[in-house]
C-alpha cells in the first residue's frame, strides 16, 4: 500500500495529463470517468459516485451524499468542470472529509485554463478527526464545529 502523499501525487499527475490532453469544456461526468479509468490503469482502486452514509440525531441516512471518486478508500476527489470554483466547493469537500473522517481530499476543476489553477487540496487533520469523534461532534453545522474546534485547539491550522 502506498502512502497518502504518493497516492495524492499519482492522482494529481493523472488529472494533469487528462487536462493537458482533453482541455477544459467537457462535462464533469466525462472527466470523472476518464480520471477513474486512468487511476485504475496505474493500479489504484477507485470507487465512482460512492454513497456515503450520514448519521444525524439518531437517524441513519444511507445515501446522504455521493463522493465523486474515492481512491484507495483514503482519498476523496471532488470533480468539477466550471470556469471558476466557488468557495462552497472547497467547503463541500472539507465537509465530506469531516463526515467520512478521511484525511485528504482533492478538488479538481477541469474547467480552468490550467490544471494547476483548478486544483485545491483540503485536509482534515488527524488531531481533529480523533478529538471531534471523541467529543461526540458527529454532525453539526460547519461554522459551529469550527468554533468548537478552535476553542479546543486554538493553534489548529484549518486550510
Amino acid at each position: 500500500m502506498i502512502d497518502l502523499e504518493e497516492l495524492a501525487k499519482q492522482t494529481i499527475d493523472c488529472g494533469f495529463h487528462i487536462h493537458k490532453k482533453l482541455g477544459p469544456g467537457l462535462l464533469e461526468s466525462v472527466y470523472e470517468a476518464v480520471l477513474a479509468a486512468s487511476l485504475e490503469r496505474v493500479g489504484l482502486r477507485v470507487e465512482r459516485q460512492k454513497p456515503i452514509t450520514i448519521e444525524f440525531d439518531g437517524l441513519t441516512i444511507a445515501d446522504g451524499f455521493r463522493a465523486d471518486l474515492v481512491v484507495d478508500n483514503r482519498l476523496i476527489i471532488e470533480v468539477k468542470s466550471v470556469e471558476r470554483t466557488a468557495a462552497v466547493h472547497a467547503k463541500q469537500l472539507l465537509t465530506y472529509l469531516r463526515l467520512t473522517e478521511q484525511p485528504l481530499g482533492l478538488l479538481m476543476n477541469f474547467g480552468c485554463e490550467t490544471f494547476r489553477e483548478g486544483l485545491k487540496r483540503r485536509e482534515w487533520p488527524v488531531e481533529l478527526r480523533t478529538s471531534t469523534a471523541a467529543l461526540g461532534l458527529t454532525f453539526v453545522p460547519s461554522c459551529l464545529r469550527v468554533k468548537q474546534i478552535l476553542r479546543l485547539f486554538p493553534t489548529a491550522a484549518m486550510t
